[in-house]
């Protein structure tokens, strides 16, 4: 075993170990295991939430799309999103602790006065989450297999990180993924800090000579190009992802662990800044183009010229700190989805279930939608990039009803919501599989228009749907309603 193995290894125990401590002395019920009994202060809160931006994805997925597509990757520089919670989730929370809602299909539940929706929206959150799981668990079999220069294979590293996280989410809950969450945001600004900064000055002598010299070998690599990621490809994936973050199940999860409304807007605030790191791991991307030409699979890049920089033992800190990186938001998505599933899936098929059983699902429910992960890891080849580029253009199709029944009075009826939601998600659906794009859709319509990210097409059919399907059930419950006075009347 070499040193880059055996540190990754006391990563990986350190992990199970402080998963594991956190549940002392607490009653582990459904509402401690999902969601810590709404006991959390500002500092756990800010880093399940925040820290949800220190995932595989910005390790691989930042510095690798910085690597492979360059100047559009600025894109993951995007305040919005935390604009959006910051109006949003006070009286989100407000009417969760009011109304004792555990999940994001118990609020659409309340809302709507509908379990069916309940259960629609916690399907598209489910779904939402497989390929954001199957994202995590694809960095995690680069990670260790690189960073362990090849002893582990990365089949073998995913199934060591599957059967690691279900025990761990299975024991501990959002607990463990707090106190975890604390290394490993620790380690990540740390491995971040030295990486950015040393790979430039080690091999271009600046940030400034870096993109000089990128530019001068690569001419506009480093711009958004008239088409395909352009502009309006840039605004409307930043807006997707504004919409999308705002309606993500495991990130509604944990804003509910908070104590307060007033936590949740002081994460919004900080969070921003938070988003600089992220500006970080694109350097490291950038620096990689010229270093280590030509890889084949964009996300190799940052272990590769880690490989070329670093000794062994750094490369296992990295690697054991990208292991934290899955390790923390998998706990979170498997927690997450297994509680939709039992919650508001199975109680509603069989409403006798005692909340004892309940949690007992929950938790069996772990390890089953891991293997469910781990089956379309293996079946899928995407770039990771693109897997969380499409789970975002499932999960937003939840925010149209979201928002409006945030309104005093909701313009949106009941049809009206599951019309959009289901309208939406047939888009995306289709699109994926198909391949489609507004391009091949429309291949006469505006450059500027064909550009557009297709989540968003899909977010503009769901609101159409949603909007047309209201006034028409409303016009008609109206006309119901005038006919049976007439007839008590008469």
């Amino acid at each position: 075993m070499n040193i880059s193995l055996l540190i990754i290894l006391v990563f990986l125990i350190l992990s199970i170990y402080l998963g594991i401590r956190s549940t002392k002395g607490k009653e582990m019920n459904l509402d401690q295991w999902a969601i810590g009994g709404r006991g959390f202060g500002t500092i756990f809160v800010f880093l399940l939430m925040a820290g949800e931006n220190f995932t595989t994805y910005t390790f691989l997925g930042g510095s690798g799309g910085a690597y492979g597509l360059g100047g559009p990757m600025i894109y993951v520089f995007s305040a919005i999103c935390y604009i959006v919670a910051y109006w949003f989730l006070p009286p989100i929370w407000k009417y969760a602790k009011k109304n004792n809602i555990l999940t994001q299909a118990d609020f659409f539940v309340s809302k709507y006065k509908s379990t069916k929706l309940g259960v629609l929206t916690a399907i598209v959150g489910i779904i939402s989450l497989i390929p954001y799981l199957v994202l995590q668990f694809k960095g995690l079999g680069i990670i260790v297999s690189e960073a362990s220069y090849g002893m582990i294979s990365p089949a073998v590293a995913i199934w060591i990180g599957a059967i690691s996280v279900s025990i761990y989410v299975t024991i501990s809950g959002i607990h463990g993924s707090a106190w975890t969450a604390v290394v490993k945001d620790i380690m990540m600004l740390v491995v971040i800090l030295i990486m950015s900064i040393y790979l430039p000055y080690h091999y271009y002598g600046g940030f400034t000579p870096m993109f000089e010299k990128i530019n001068a070998v690569k001419p506009d690599f480093l711009t958004l190009p008239k088409s395909g990621y352009s502009y309006s490809w840039y605004i409307s994936t930043s807006i997707l992802f504004a919409l999308g973050a705002s309606v993500w199940p495991h990130l509604f999860a944990a804003s509910l662990s908070s104590k307060n409304a007033q936590i949740l807007r002081r994460n919004s605030a900080l969070s921003t800044l938070y988003q600089i790191v992220l500006i970080l791991v694109l350097f490291i991307g950038f620096a990689a183009v010229l270093v280590v030409p030509g890889l084949k699979d964009p996300d190799l890049a940052l272990f590769e010229v880690a490989k070329k920089s670093f000794s062994p033992w750094f490369i296992g800190i990295i690697g054991g700190t990208g292991l934290l990186t899955a390790l923390v938001p998998c706990s979170m998505l498997l927690m997450t989805a297994s509680t939709l599933l039992a919650k508001n899936v199975v109680k509603v098929l069989k409403p006798d279930t005692t909340d004892n059983q309940i949690a007992r699902i929950a938790r069996t429910a772990v390890p089953i939608l891991a293997l469910l992960s781990v089956y379309f890891t293996f079946k899928g080849g995407n770039m990771i990039i693109m897997l969380l580029i499409m789970a975002y253009g499932f999960v937003a199709q939840l925010f149209p009803a979201l928002f409006f029944s945030l309104w005093k009075k909701n313009p949106i009826t009941l049809p009206g919501a599951f019309a959009g939601i289901i309208a939406g998600v047939l888009t995306v659906a289709i699109m994926t599989i198909t391949n489609s794009t507004i391009a091949t859709l429309f291949p006469h319509w505006p450059q500027a228009i064909k550009d557009l990210d297709s989540g968003i097409l899909a977010v503009v059919v769901n609101l159409l749907v949603t909007l047309a399907v209201s006034v028409v059930t409303r016009v008609k419950k109206v006309s119901e309603n005038q006919l049976e006075n007439v007839e008590a009347n008469s």
